[in-house]
């Protein structure tokens, strides 16, 4: 079972994520963080654990506590000390020029998508993520 981790405060994203997951019939272990600080402790906690890492993170630019901005600086300085490698992908409602630029710059962003994710996104990531 892939694991995949959503870090986004919008509670109808939140809820269109799990529902196309279901209807697209993957087999996923979904664990959704409000905002960017609660789950980098998690990832801290779990940094020597394999097992217990996401596969993937989906992450919103636009949240409170932690943006995605900030969860990426500070991600970046995690991502060493990880037992595992994790795609992470910028999900946001924003189609602006710049954050697309921004993100292209930081080695740990797998890719940019925008608001909402059809069905077949969520297959091919699902099928590319390692396990």
């Amino acid at each position: 079972m892939k694991k995949f981790y959503l870090i986004d405060d919008d509670t109808i994203f939140v809820f269109l994520t799990r529902k196309t997951l279901q209807v697209a019939n993957l087999s996923t272990d979904l664990t959704v963080f409000e905002d960017g600080k609660k789950a980098l402790l998690d990832l801290e906690l779990a940094a020597n654990q394999p097992d217990l890492l996401p596969d993937v993170i989906f992450l919103d630019l636009n949240m409170p506590v932690l943006d995605g901005w900030g969860f990426l600086e500070e991600y970046s300085l995690l991502e060493p000390k990880l037992s595992k490698k994790i795609e992470i992908y910028i999900v946001s409602s924003s189609i602006s020029p710049s954050e697309l630029e921004r993100s292209q710059n930081i080695p740990v962003v797998t890719d940019f998508l925008t608001k909402p994710l059809s069905r077949s996104k969520f297959v091919e990531i699902f099928d590319g993520a390692e396990v």
